[in-house]
């Protein structure tokens, strides 16, 4: 068997790094920036007022109560801003730019609020509520360096040092596929012997999930030839198939069959669940071949597919959260094999980080309890039992 390790470092070898391209600020969520942002203005780009109030000379409110006259009116957008002369106060409103000569603001609160003339009744120090220029970001220095995870203030910045598109390290384009005869597709209704597909679906939402382009082929019947005949036209322009189902050791395993030989290689992988895998290239494509059972896909999803998608997108913090936590319930697994259970993991100010209790057994089935988990409990490959109050290590999901 091959080590869960050794395994995820193969599937990542598969997919290398996602080339760059150009896309629009609204198209570039949750991607990766691939090179850096420069910034082409200074934030902020001139001397503006920080609150709604008074342009003054801080020397002519130094003593207060002071009346001053109220020489213009600076609304913020206004572009000819005339200079302000001493013993004069100009109405500013937040954003607008400051006017030439004034070295303080004095807000609104602190005035009678007068238009012509203006009573200010607390003085207001040099610079008070003043935002200079360039106090944030300097034109011309990076304002987001390559590798940065594109998030809403992310692209805000982008967008406030005027760009209007950014090189990304572009999303993988992902076909999923799910095969089994016995497969049928809701609402269809069901006749004995046959189940409803789940393992496209959820696949296809987690990969979505990461930023990836998905093209779904759902429910391909057990047969080689099928398989070939509905798969193949799908490979073109496609960075990764991903398939579920047909990689066991018994007869009518579809997906070993189809593609054993042709660059796929199968193997079992030291864990539980997920042992039976296939990974490789068809055709000159990418494959990951996961098991059938829906918790097998989930849990292979994260020990394999999400680190190696995210990877390959220019992503560096790839991993889930490991925390270490005391058992509430004692657990059993396989010697030899890295068991990942699914389990609710609580918070505790009184434990090294929390408690943690395995939810539902380890059958691969059982995907009704992976719902209700917030984390995977993971015994190691020489741990074949933990006891009540042991210390484990836990994937924060």
């Amino acid at each position: 068997m091959i080590s869960v390790d050794d395994y995820r470092d193969r599937v990542a070898a598969l997919l290398g790094t996602a080339p760059a391209t150009t896309l629009p600020l609204a198209a570039a969520a949750g991607l990766v920036l691939a090179e850096d942002v420069r910034a082409g203005v200074s934030l902020p780009p001139f001397d503006n007022s920080a609150m709604d109030g008074y342009a003054v000379h801080a020397a002519d409110v130094a003593v207060t109560p002071v009346t001053l006259p109220v020489a213009d009116d600076i609304p913020a957008g206004r572009v000819d801003v005339r200079p302000l002369e001493a013993g004069t106060a100009h109405r500013i409103m937040t954003g607008a730019p400051l006017p030439p000569g004034a070295d303080a603001v004095v807000m609104v609160e602190d005035t009678d609020g007068g238009t012509s003339r203006v009573t200010i009744s607390a003085p207001a120090r040099e610079g008070a509520h003043i935002r200079y220029t360039g106090e944030d970001v300097v034109a011309g220095d990076v304002a987001l360096h390559a590798g940065t995870v594109l998030g809403h203030s992310q692209l805000g910045l982008a967008a406030a040092v005027g760009l209007a598109e950014v090189r990304v390290h572009r999303p993988l384009r992902v076909v999923v596929a799910s095969t089994g005869t016995e497969l049928i597709d809701a609402p269809a209704p069901l006749r004995h012997g046959q189940i409803y597909e789940s393992n496209s679906v959820m696949l296809a939402a987690a990969i979505r999930g990461l930023g990836c382009e998905v093209e779904v082929v759902r429910s391909v019947v057990d047969d080689v030839g099928e398989f070939r005949k509905v798969i193949e036209p799908k490979l073109a322009g496609a960075d990764l198939l991903v398939t579920s189902g047909g990689v066991s050791a018994g007869a009518y395993e579809v997906v070993k069959d189809a593609l054993t030989g042709q660059g796929v290689e199968f193997a079992k992988i030291a864990m539980q669940p997920g042992g039976p895998q296939g990974s490789g290239r068809w055709q000159g494509v990418p494959v990951v071949a996961l098991p059938g059972n829906p918790v097998s896909v989930l849990v292979s999803f994260e020990a394999f597919l999400r680190p190696a998608l995210l990877t390959a997108m220019g992503h560096t913090d790839v991993s889930r959260r490991r925390v270490r936590a005391r058992l509430t319930e004692a657990m059993s697994s396989p010697a030899g094999r890295r068991q990942y259970r699914r389990g609710v993991f609580t918070p505790s100010d009184r434990e090294v980080t929390g408690i943690v209790g395995p939810r539902g057994g380890p059958g691969s089935h059982l995907l009704a309890a992976f719902t209700q988990a917030n984390c995977l409990i993971v015994l190691p490959e020489d741990v074949t039992s933990a006891a009540v109050g042991e210390e484990v290590d836990v994937l924060l999901l």
